[in-house]
């Protein structure tokens, strides 16, 4: 298979929709579908069922999916990673969420700007989830990343921080006053429901809460009285006068982790590795 048919394949399948791909891709629809069906062939599968209604992905095509991904993203790092390395200028890419850990992410640059021979360090802010994505396709060299709710699969890491997770709520919520809640006693509440942040896929679990973008209007939703949120402790440096963060004694501990492609061979992200390791 080509990388050309790959970046085909997935456009349509991520757009279900023939002329919304071609246009994505800058071609015309005719080979396209050529192409699409070249693919089929190649492979004696069927990738998409096509109707009136039309077009959905097939289990193969799912299958498909999930590994054309892959192989894009390793292809486009491969370039990427290329180009950085013919560069004079010595520098790593960390990719950390926006709004995370503040006090760690500062210790360990201090640390590792410390040591000899240190790389620069260029911090990319992200989404939600972001940060495997960019270590796959090699935006990023390394990321901070939170066991056990980011996909760690392909990764070496090294832990950094455990901590407790925390209810944020609004300051003047009956709830806010309590030392400490369980998870039962903040779920189901139709007056104050928990807000739902994306998943990888970016799509969101379904339920009552507010579909949360951003941590500005994370804050803003929970300051107005419309939305909890469940948090690492550290999540405390953000908060507003109008919120309180309120323990959570049954939800279960958050290890944020410096995280980096395990086949990596970097001298700089070793550097940093073991900087993170003696903190």
């Amino acid at each position: 298979m080509e990388t050309r048919e790959l970046r085909y394949f997935v456009a349509v399948a991520e757009e279900l929709h023939f002329s919304r791909a071609a246009e994505r891709l800058g071609i015309a629809q005719p080979p396209l579908s050529r192409a699409i069906q070249q693919l089929e062939r190649r492979l004696g599968v069927t990738l998409f069922d096509r109707d009136r209604r039309g077009v959905t992905l097939t289990g193969a095509g799912r299958v498909l999916l999930d590994e054309a991904r892959s192989v894009l993203d390793g292809a486009a790092a491969a370039a990427r990673r290329t180009r950085r390395a013919a560069t004079t200028t010595h520098r790593l890419t960390l990719a950390t969420k926006a709004g995370s850990n503040h006090e760690l992410l500062q210790k360990l640059l201090d640390a590792y700007a410390a040591e000899p021979g240190a790389a620069e360090i260029e911090i990319l802010l992200c989404g939600m989830g972001d940060q495997a994505r960019m270590l796959r396709d090699g935006r990023a060299d390394v990321a901070l990343m939170q066991r056990p709710f980011d996909a760690l699969a392909g990764f070496d890491t090294e832990d950094l921080l455990t901590e407790q997770q925390v209810a944020i709520l609004p300051a003047g919520h009956p709830l806010a006053a309590r030392t400490s809640l369980s998870l039962a006693e903040i779920s189901d509440r139709p007056d104050l429901p928990v807000a739902r942040w994306p998943r990888p896929d970016g799509s969101y679990e379904p339920g009552p809460g507010p579909e949360i973008h951003d941590q500005a209007q994370l804050a803003q939703l929970i300051a107005l009285g419309h939305a909890m949120a469940v948090l690492c402790a550290s999540s405390r440096s953000w908060l507003w006068n109008a919120h309180v963060a309120v323990p959570l004694t049954d939800a279960p501990y958050v290890t944020t982790v410096l995280a980096w492609p395990a086949h990596s061979r970097s001298r700089a992200v070793a550097g940093l590795v073991r900087t993170a390791a003696e903190l």
